[in-house]
């Protein structure tokens, strides 16, 4: 077997290693805010639910494309800068309809219809909250 050269080894590895990562894929976004406001400490009970007035077509991935009628549950409120954004998932007509994805939206193009928990438990935003997949 004929031996391989450094240089052909070193690009092989290189874009195994880009084409690993796209796979896995992921990139941090900028922060829209440093804290949000919480039904828990865990950001995992709904605020409360949402009907949608009007489409959405997000900007990149941290956000969440939502159709106008659609329900949304609101996970989390952002605050200071970034209050102007809310968290949640996007309801379909069915459950099987689309996989659960929790991002944002801006809290403009909805209306909460449903209170379920007090989201008064202020947390702060972690890289995660802000990560792309």
């Amino acid at each position: 077997m004929r031996k391989m050269s450094g240089t052909l080894v070193l690009y092989l590895l290189f874009f195994s290693a880009i084409s690993f990562s796209t796979i896995l894929g992921g990139r941090q976004m900028p922060k829209l805010s440093e804290k949000k406001l919480c039904a828990d400490e865990e950001c995992s009970h709904p605020i409360s639910m949402a009907v949608a007035l009007d489409d959405y077509f997000p900007s990149d991935c941290r956000f969440i494309p939502i159709q106008r009628g659609q329900i949304i549950y609101v996970f989390s409120k952002l605050k200071g800068r970034g209050r102007l954004f809310w968290a949640g998932s996007v309801q379909g007509n069915y459950y099987s309809e689309q996989e659960a994805h929790i991002g944002f939206f801006p809290s403009s193009i909805v209306e909460e219809t449903q209170l379920l928990l007090p989201g008064t438990v202020e947390v702060p935003t972690n890289k995660w909250d802000f990560y792309c997949q």
